[in-house]
């Protein structure tokens, strides 16, 4: 029999979803150093919002203990 620690599935998780956010971090990075050289204030806002976004998505509650429960939550911000 195969026993699940929950805490331990929900930590490896979250560590998708970290890799999954890297690549929209970089993304990101290079659209604020472009307002930043226009000058563009708004968009340095808009994308400085966004990126906060992807740095709060590991704060996302899992509710389930299942792997199944578990895989079931991915953070919109990450689609």
């Amino acid at each position: 029999m195969i026993i699940i620690n929950p805490d331990k599935a929900k930590a490896i998780w979250k560590d998708k979803w970290r890799a999954a956010r890297k690549p929209l971090l970089a993304s990101l990075d290079i659209e604020f150093m472009k307002a930043v050289e226009s000058a563009d204030t708004a968009k340095q806002t808009e994308i400085a919002s966004k990126k906060q976004a992807l740095r709060d998505v590991t704060q996302t509650e899992i509710a389930g203990n299942t792997p199944e429960e578990i895989k079931a939550v991915w953070p919109s911000v990450l689609n």
